[in-house]
C-alpha cells in the first residue's frame, strides 16, 4: 500500500507579519498563474477566430452574426489584455514592496481582499470613498435631460 502525501496549500493568514516573504511568494505565484491562464485563453480565442471566418458567407444574416460574435470576442480579448496589464503592475508592486498597500492612503489593503482580488490597489474604505464621491455616468445623463 502506497501512501500519498498531500501537501497542504499555503494560504496567508493574519497571524503572520503583513506582506512577509510567504505572502509575497503566495501572491506572486497566484498572479503569475492567473496571467498564464489569461494569455493562454487569449491565444486560443485568437486561433479560433482565425479559423471561424464566416465574413465571406453569402447570407447576410450569417455575416451579421459573425460580425457580432467577433465584436464580442474582441471586447473580451481587450478586457483580458487590460487585466494582464494590471497583473503586471501588481507584480511590479510586489518587487518594489508596495504591493498590498493602498495607493491612496498607504494603509494595508488586507489579506482577504487581496486573496479575492489580487490586483486590488485600494483598501475597501478608499474604494468606497471613491465610489461615493465620484459622479456616476447616470448623473451626466440626468443633467442633460430637459
Amino acid at each position: 500500500m502506497v501512501k500519498k502525501t498531500v501537501k497542504k496549500k499555503y494560504i496567508p493568514n493574519s497571524k503572520e507579519k503583513y506582506m512577509c516573504a510567504k505572502h509575497k511568494k503566495f501572491f506572486t505565484e497566484k498572479l503569475l498563474e492567473w496571467r498564464k491562464e489569461i494569455i493562454k485563453s487569449n491565444n486560443e480565442s485568437a486561433a479560433l477566430s482565425n479559423l471561424d471566418d464566416n465574413s465571406s458567407s453569402a447570407d447576410i444574416v450569417d455575416q451579421a452574426s459573425s460580425y457580432t460574435e467577433k465584436t464580442v470576442e474582441m471586447r473580451a480579448s481587450n478586457r483580458r489584455r487590460k487585466l494582464v496589464n494590471k497583473i503586471d503592475s501588481a507584480l511590479r508592486r510586489l518587487k518594489d514592496n508596495t504591493y498590498g498597500y493602498c495607493v491612496e492612503t498607504g494603509e494595508p489593503i488586507g489579506l482577504k481582499r487581496l486573496i479575492a482580488r489580487p490586483i486590488a490597489t485600494l483598501s475597501i474604505q478608499a474604494q468606497d470613498c471613491l465610489l461615493y464621491t465620484s459622479p456616476s455616468p447616470r448623473d451626466g445623463l440626468l443633467a442633460r435631460m430637459p
